[in-house]
């Protein structure tokens, strides 16, 4: 997404008056990056937690280990684990968390192969997960998952406040 895009969908959450956290893995920190160079950040985005390994999932977000062992770090279910985890630490009125495959060494299979990645968006006490297959390289796959979320918090935006 564009820099002066990300200012309106900023502004589109400052005009209703929430904010706005992540919690990321495969990003890398590269959403909190993106919002930070928007207009209007600073009423809105209370911040990010970059939780790339298990282990920080786990200790910083709450992550069951029985969810890691059973379903992997790459999975819907740590996803929403996450995106729990970061509600809970930040009290955020929406809440994005993240995690994918985006190189070797994963939990890669035939079923998840690596571009795989799942997105949790939390808003109005409901989880609403996706799941994509991004294409490319690393840095692609990051930028595509990056324009995935903020054009799905568009949407949701869009669609929860359409009647007002």
């Amino acid at each position: 997404m564009k820099p002066e895009e990300l200012t309106k969908l900023i502004l589109k959450f400052k005009d209703k008056n929430l904010t706005l956290a992540f919690a990321e893995s495969c990003t890398s920190g590269s959403l909190a990056a993106a919002v930070s160079e928007a207009t209007g950040t600073t009423d809105v985005f209370l911040g990010s937690m970059v939780t790339y390994s298990a282990t920080a999932k786990n200790k910083v977000l709450g992550v069951k280990n029985e969810t890691l062992k059973l379903y992997t770090a790459e999975s819907q279910q740590t996803t929403n684990e996450m995106v729990l985890g970061l509600h809970k630490l930040l009290k955020a009125d929406v809440c994005v968390a993240v995690t994918g495959l985006f190189g070797q060494g994963g939990s890669e299979t035939a079923e998840k192969p690596i571009g795989t990645t799942f997105v949790s968006i939390l808003f109005k006490e409901k989880v609403e997960e996706y799941r994509e297959v991004f294409k490319g390289d690393a840095k692609k796959m990051r930028e595509q998952t990056e324009d995935f979320i903020f054009n799905k918090l568009e949407a949701t935006i869009e669609r929860h406040f359409q009647h007002v």
